[in-house]
């Protein structure tokens, strides 16, 4: 039992919204939904409809919050134990499990409901695996017990790419499972690279991440077979499968390129911890920039500007 000195009845009604807020870990949320967006227009090779795409990103919001929240729940214990994470809604005693639970459990029905009504009964599905993935699979099995919890569990935040595609198609091809794959080959570095900053947290409770476990070296050197398979699967989807165009191609070579500069920094200093921060903060940013440079790529402007562009070439030549 966890002892707090902070009761609910204290709060006033927006910090009670707030710490509600916080139980969905909003942060991480973008990141998820920027994956499914970058699915969904080259699904809809650049004409995706608006209202699809807020019913899809709405209902993965929401999803995400569930199993986020449902995290919370799980992992309150060693949240309180963790002093980056003490001050977080439940251990802090601002919200108590019950009503968390409570909160997950109809955010996860809002988000299941929205999807097989707006946009298909396979979005809807693919996405309330994700939750049940993530909870069953990464909370519950991996997290606490083995030192690929990030790697397998790096499943459940890729299938927002599946669920983006199947809400435009309804089916998922090869480039939607090659989207999925790019996002679960860049999670270990993503988060391996912040394990290497926190693993004293890690260690304090038990929680096995690879490099407490096996050592900064064996983790940095993971990080970077991880890092170039990421970026090889990245130039997959101009070639053979041809679902994104040049335009993608070069933007993916360039945040490529530097995603491999920085792993092979951490791979020559694999005990600076602001060297790992760099790597993790880039990570970020690379995916984002990746997914935005699919959205471009598809976009028929795009298509309009580089055909152009080539018979004027050719007129030249």
């Amino acid at each position: 039992m966890i002892e707090t000195n902070v009761s609910r009845h204290h709060q006033t009604f927006l910090q009670v919204i707030h710490s509600y807020y916080q139980l969905t870990k909003p942060r991480i949320i973008p990141l998820l939904l920027i994956t499914t967006a970058g699915s969904m227009w080259i699904a809809a090779e650049g004409q995706v409809d608006p209202l699809l795409l807020l019913v899809t990103l709405t209902g993965g919001t929401l999803a995400a919050a569930s199993a986020q929240t449902i995290n919370c729940v799980y992992d309150r214990d060693i949240d309180y134990d963790m002093e980056r994470t003490r001050h977080r809604p439940l251990p802090s005693g601002k919200v108590q499990p019950r009503d968390a639970l409570i909160f997950a459990i109809a955010l996860a029905i809002m988000s299941f409901t929205l999807l097989a009504v707006f946009a298909n009964l396979l979005a809807a599905c693919l996405s309330f695996s994700g939750i049940v993935f993530y909870i069953l699979i990464y909370t519950h099995w991996l997290k606490r017990h083995s030192t690929q919890n990030i790697v397998i569990g790096g499943a459940a935040g890729a299938i927002p790419a599946l669920v983006g595609w199947a809400a435009v198609t309804g089916t998922l091809s090869w480039a939607a499972w090659l989207i999925f794959a790019i996002v679960f080959l860049w999670t270990p570095p993503h988060f391996w690279a912040l394990a290497l900053m926190i693993r004293d947290d890690y260690a304090k409770v038990g929680i096995p991440m690879l490099p407490v476990i096996e050592g900064n070296m064996v983790t940095v050197q993971q990080i970077w077979y991880y890092t170039l398979t990421t970026v090889a699967a990245t130039l997959l989807l101009v070639y053979p499968l041809h679902a994104s165009g040049f335009i993608y191609g070069a933007i993916a070579i360039c945040l490529g390129g530097l995603f491999i500069r920085k792993s092979w920094r951490l791979l020559q200093n694999p005990d600076e911890r602001t060297v790992a921060r760099e790597l993790f903060l880039y990570s970020i940013s690379y995916m984002m920039l990746l997914c935005l440079g699919m959205v471009i790529d598809s976009l028929p402007i795009t298509h309009s500007l580089m055909s152009m562009v080539i018979s004027k070439l050719h007129f030249i030549s």
